[in-house]
């Protein structure tokens, strides 16, 4: 059996994890939102600077549900940890500026192009742990807690033993995070069904 063993929350001007709220943003601060979180968690990955706001959000959702769940990483071999992840704008707000940047601008920005691939995201989380586990990155109408307890199954009964699971919402200034972690024979949380998906998210 499964069980959702920690999750988070970001939004434009919060983040919590497992409920408890751990940072409201500073609206007075030069550093953006994410840039807050960054120094909050006293992380040093020089990279996020690097990346565009969907991956700053994955990276940052990841980093705090390792925090709130220390042995993560060393309960698991790199290939047991699968990560699974949706949203419903891909990579848009990316894409948006990257071609703000060859059509008004006229300047087309590597830097830019690189992001605009939804499953960057994966990428950014796998290097940073060394998880070489399976990975998806869905782009879905809506938020669909069916497709994290099907596919998320379908992860644990064939070889994975924990799941990242997510949704990544990012579109021009609009933030709406929610990661959990889904954990087999760990039964220090809420089984891992439909109905705590939807408990945990809130929306």
């Amino acid at each position: 059996m499964s069980f959702i063993t920690a999750y988070c929350h970001i939004n434009e001007n919060s983040c919590s994890v497992n409920g408890e709220v751990i940072l409201l943003k500073n609206e007075e601060s030069a550093d953006s939102w994410f840039k807050q979180l960054y120094k909050e968690l006293a992380l040093e990955y020089p990279k996020f600077y690097k990346m565009d706001m969907l991956s700053q959000a994955g990276f940052l959702g990841s980093e705090l549900i390792k925090k709130a769940n220390p042995d993560l990483i060393s309960n698991y071999k790199d290939d047991e940890i699968a990560l699974l992840f949706a949203n419903s704008e891909s990579s848009a707000d990316t894409d948006i500026r990257f071609k703000e940047s060859y059509q008004d601008k006229k300047t087309p920005s590597p830097s830019l192009f690189v992001y605009t691939l939804p499953n960057i995201v994966l990428g950014e989380i796998a290097i940073r742990n060394k998880w070489f586990g399976e990975n998806m990155f869905a782009v879905l109408p809506k938020f669909t807690p069916d497709f994290y307890v099907q596919y998320g199954t379908i992860l644990l009964n064939t070889g994975s033993k924990a799941v990242l699971a997510g949704w990544l919402g990012i579109l021009e200034g609009q933030v709406e995070v929610f990661m959990f972690l889904i954990q087999n024979g760990n039964s220090n949380g809420k089984p891992f069904d439909k109905e705590n998906v939807i408990k945990y998210a809130g929306f």
